[in-house]
């Protein structure tokens, strides 16, 4: 089996291994930069910094819609009624022409929605930042970032978006905001030394990458990718080389209709076969074993299960879940792996300080994200405790605002220490002096301030470099000899929660500027910790996917230490943490044999997220993916679900997907788990509904044919016309069937394992009850046609006016019995397994608006023709007391089936 190739940058080679010196030479480059022919020449040769996508003609896109299972039953509907309108007229060119409006409406629909759909990679040409600072022939000049070429030299500082794949030169205090390409939370901090080993994305620290962030500092590197040769253009082509799972639905539906084009076409042929047999003209046998198909094919069927699912996607809107596909709205109900990102994702992507250590305490903190709000425990706040929250504060550069929701101007580490200050009601800034800036080299920040007539430094870094600069530290107000061993172990202590620590300290001073000197003899105050934390949503989502029989999956760009905390807190097991390292040496075999055991992943890049899971389906998973950066849109797109999230996500991740979280919270994906069940419980309550009245249709004409020889009532009409079928199966079947899919909601839902996604609709629960059904209309039809038909062939009636009048009327009333089974039927449809008995007739009241639609209908089309002058259906009149036998012989309808309920329930299994 392959193995995945390492990530690397343009042509496979790999940058960041290579000294800054080697970097020049193999690019034909230096720090002058190109000179302006020399650009041109690589633009010719390279191409435009620009991602090119494959997009599918408008036609094509239109022309694909009819690739649908349910297209094709319509299609063949329209092709049988257009067949009847050449054979007989008028009366079926209506009929035709509804189906195939029908057809166009979801054709339609489908173009529309797909349209929408095309702009995956378009939305990552967005992320390429428009303009850029370069040198050329030693002279600084901002050109467009679509004409960069390799080996441009690009200038860099806090606040641009990266242009392109950059090698780094220069570096000084930069970091870059990476989280869309890696998803780690907190901005990396760069340097220009070579990574000698293998290295994943995130741990390419010499590098920056094009659609990522400088947060701060200033730097200076050479253009080594650009456009598709870039990582951005990677993943944009691992999404266009992504082929779309088939949804479960999707998939049953095709089974479903292959075994009903089958059915159809063999009792068709079998029919014709008869009917020539037994000696009919050619024309009359080919006809009746047209009327026989279009008595088979569920005309409705199309638009019903389209209307459940869109009535189903309209109320996950109402809960925040966004459906862009139709079936999607089903597929989370069978899901059985939910492959989440962490970052902004189960976690906030707000780093959050969680716990201080000072004057030898530990103090937790509550509240999460940027909202200054929460409570410190212990609530006693010594003055050691307040001054090192002062400290963090003002030895600070970042800001709060606050416009929808709070959001941080700056570092993210420096917000959250921001928060942590504010939620003790520390605000207001004292004059500042003087700055020492933060170095990665150092590894600390200082600044000067005046108080009064006194001027005060305070400092911030690592906890072994803030150390190595005290002498003393605070406990209780006093100053007293520090004890470093005491305060590393209490560090080391923090660090295995995957807490990410600055200590403060402070000292008073005469000097109103400030150099590195100045940071001798420093008080130590204390340690905050602070970690991207859970969200509390999240671990009641994860909590609930667990009793759903959903297994949940962290799969993150952060370090193994902190994906095992965050998962622990999570409640996703974390016994074995596997990280990008690890799955870039395995096999696709080995990843296999694995991937059921791990529920946490480490350090992954794009390909890893895309192998897990594949591997997952492989094993027979149906598999969700959640995520909100770029790096998760190739996942997205091979799940069998792909969940963006809406506020937080990047449009690359929400146009790959099949759903968006409009509030980004993971408890949202549980409630459209339940819609999604409760979905396809509607679908196969409506395909149990409309089967078997389809099928009883068709055994009344091939039962007509068979009784043929033997009864001359059936010698050339059928019990139906052809007209009355088609009527059945558009209209009244689906006034009956769409109230289904507004039955109320079972209440144990999540509480049931997913279904098996290769559970087949046909099964044999399904096939038994359809047989019943479809025995009841049959005979319920056939004894009125022949009950009130016998009339006119026993010698009662003298003309042929009176018996084909008689015959019409008798046409009528097995017409107006089937639409009586059909109600009776659909009564005790509401439920697949229990007896209507034991719900309220009343808590549907689609149900009962589309009783009487049907029954209003059916009167109209039976008693108003000779009063308005048409009679497109071919009825007569009923005398009034017709309807006590017709009602009567259409009650089996009900309780057949609620006596098969009884019966499976008692010595069977549940379906």
């Amino acid at each position: 089996m392959r193995v995945m190739k390492k990530s690397v940058s343009s042509d496979e080679t790999t940058w960041y291994q290579l000294s800054v010196e080697k970097v020049f030479e193999t690019q034909h480059s230096g720090g002058s930069g190109l000179t302006p022919d020399e650009a041109k020449a690589r633009l010719v040769r390279y191409g435009y910094n620009e991602l090119k996508f494959k997009k599918r003609s408008s036609l094509i896109r239109f022309l694909m819609q009819f690739n649908s299972p349910l297209i094709y039953i319509l299609l063949v509907s329209a092709a049988v009624t257009g067949t009847l309108y050449m054979w007989k007229g008028e009366d079926m060119l209506i009929d035709t022409i509804v189906i195939l409006a029908v057809v166009l409406a979801n054709t339609i629909i489908g173009f529309i929605q797909e349209g929408k759909a095309e702009a995956s990679v378009e939305a990552l040409g967005k992320m390429i930042t428009p303009e850029c600072t370069v040198v050329r022939d030693n002279k600084k000049k901002v050109i467009p970032a679509r004409e960069l070429v390799p080996g441009d030299v690009v200038i860099l500082e806090g606040g641009d978006k990266v242009p392109a794949d950059i090698r780094l030169f220069h570096a000084r205090n930069l970091s870059a905001d990476e989280a869309a390409i890696t998803g780690e939370s907190v901005p990396v901090a760069k340097h220009t030394d070579p990574v000698m080993e293998y290295a994943t994305i995130a741990d390419q620290k010499c590098m920056v990458f094009s659609g990522t962030f400088i947060t701060k500092g200033t730097g200076s590197g050479i253009v080594v990718g650009t456009g598709e040769q870039a990582e951005i253009g990677r993943i944009a082509k691992l999404i266009q080389e992504t082929k779309k799972t088939v949804t479960p639905l999707t998939r049953r539906l095709e089974d479903f209709t292959r075994f009903l084009v089958i059915a159809i076409l063999s009792i068709t042929v079998l029919n014709f076969i008869l009917a020539v047999w037994f000696g009919f003209d050619l024309v009359y046998a080919f006809l009746a074993s047209v009327s026989l198909a279009v008595a088979a094919i569920p005309e409705g069927l199309p638009a019903v299960v389209t209307m459940a699912l869109a009535i189903g996607v309209t109320a996950m809107s109402r809960r925040n879940a966004i459906v862009k596909k139709l079936p999607a709205a089903e597929t989370l109900g069978c899901t059985t792996v939910i492959c989440s990102d962490k970052t902004g994702t189960l976690t906030k992507n707000q780093m959050t300080v969680s716990r201080i250590y000072s004057g030898g305490r530990d103090y937790m903190v509550s509240g999460v994200g940027y909202e200054p709000k929460g409570e410190f425990t212990p609530s006693h706040m010594s003055r050691e405790f307040i001054g090192t929250l002062r400290a963090s504060y003002l030895c600070n550069n970042a800001s709060i605002v606050e416009e929808d929701r709070y959001s941080i101007i700056g570092d993210p580490t420096e917000g959250a220490l921001l928060v942590s200050a504010m939620k003790a009601g520390i605000e207001g800034k004292w004059l500042r002096l003087d700055e020492i800036p933060f170095e990665s080299e150092k590894q600390y920040m200082a600044t000067l301030h005046e108080v009064g007539e006194k001027q005060v430094i305070f400092m911030k870094g690592s906890p072994e470099r803030v150390l190595d600069m005290c002498r003393t530290r605070m406990v209780d107000g006093n100053i007293e000899q520090i004890n470093k061993g005491e305060i590393l172990v209490k560090a080391d202590e923090m660090a295995e929660e995957a807490l990410r620590l600055l200590a403060m300290s402070y000292k008073i001073t005469d000097k109103r500027s400030l150099d590195q000197s100045d940071l001798k003899d420093m008080v130590f105050l204390g340690i905050q910790g602070m970690i991207d934390p859970p969200r509390d949503e999240a671990i009641e989502g994860v909590r609930k996917c667990r009793s759903a029989g959903i297994r949940v999956v962290m799969m993150t760009g952060d370090y193994a230490i902190t994906a095992k905390a965050i998962s622990c807190k999570l409640g996703i097991n974390a016994d074995k943490v596997i990280t990008g390292d690890d799955l870039s040496k395995m096999s696709d075999d080995e990843l296999y044999d694995i991937v059921e055991d791990v529920s946490v992943y480490a350090r992954v890049a794009p390909e890893h997220k895309f192998r897990v899971t594949k591997a997952l389906q492989k094993h027979k998973h149906v598999v969700a993916v959640t995520g909100d950066g770029v790096n998760d849109a190739p996942a997205l797109k091979a799940a069998d679900i792909g969940i963006a999230m809406g506020i937080t996500g990047t449009e690359v991740s929400k146009e790959a997907s099949d759903m968006i979280l409009a509030d980004d919270n993971f408890a949202t994906i549980v409630a459209a788990v339940e819609e999604g069940r409760y979905v396809y419980n509607n679908i196969k309550k409506v395909i149990l509904y409309l089967l078997p009245t389809n099928g009883g249709q068709a055994l009344l004409v091939l039962g007509a044919i068979l009784l043929a020889p033997f009864l001359v009532l059936f010698h050339d009409r059928l019990p139906l016309e052809p007209v009355q079928i088609l009527w059945i199966n558009l209209f009244a079947a689906v006034a009956l069937a769409l109230p289904l899919i507004k039955e109320p909601m079972e209440n144990d839902l999540l509480k049931k394992p997913p279904r098996n996604p290769d559970e087949r609709i046909n099964d044999p629960p399904f096939l038994k009850k359809v047989g019943l059904v479809s025995i009841v209309v049959a005979i319920s039809g056939f004894a009125i046609y022949y009950y009130y038909g016998m009339p006119a062939i026993d010698g009662t009636l003298n003309t042929d006016i009176e018996i084909n009048y008689l015959l019409t009327q008798a046409q009528t009333a097995a017409f107006t019995t089937v639409i009586l089974v059909h109600i009776c039927y659909v009564i005790t449809a509401r439920s697949i397994t229990e007896s209507a008995f034991t719900f309220s007739p009343f808590s549907n009241r689609w149900m009962l608006a589309g009783i009487v639609i049907t029954i209003l209908a059916q009167l109209a089309i039976v008693y108003a023709p000779p009063y308005i002058g048409f009679n497109p259906l071919k009825t007569a009149p009923l005398p009034l007391d017709w309807w006590g036998l017709m009602i009567l012989v259409a009650l089996p309808g009900f309780f057949v089936i609620e006596i098969e309920k009884w019966l499976t329930k008692r010595f069977g299994k549940g379906q």
